[in-house]
């Protein structure tokens, strides 16, 4: 079974996408539509290790359902959909939304 992921971050960079798929992701461009981005401080050393970045976006609902982040959907097999969950922080959850163009998908947000 396959799942759309829907990244607007780090999932769409190269080095994360070999280590925590073994492949790099073919994805086209969508939007996440009543979410804005923040920022989130990352202290775990695998997630550092991979993404290079100390600061991770993090998709949070807006107060204006016209907000929107840009970002990418990929296609990923169920055993690569839990490697992404293993690669997420807890700061994350993982939500089905609607993107702008209809797809259904999954897509990390900030944790209620």
């Amino acid at each position: 079974m396959s799942h759309f992921l829907f990244s607007y971050g780090t999932l769409q960079k190269p080095k994360v996408q070999l280590e925590s798929f073994g492949r790099l992701l073919e994805g086209h461009p969508d939007e996440l539509v009543g979410y804005t981005l923040g920022q989130l401080e990352i202290s775990d050393e695998a997630v550092l290790a991979a993404s290079e970045q100390l600061y991770h976006p993090i998709a949070i609902p807006a107060n204006n359902l016209n907000d929107s982040i840009q970002g990418m959907v990929f296609e990923l097999t169920e055993a690569e959909l839990q490697s992404a969950d293993q690669y997420e922080v807890e700061a994350y959850q993982r939500i089905s939304v609607i993107l702008r163009s209809g797809k259904k998908a999954w897509v990390y947000v900030q944790r209620l």
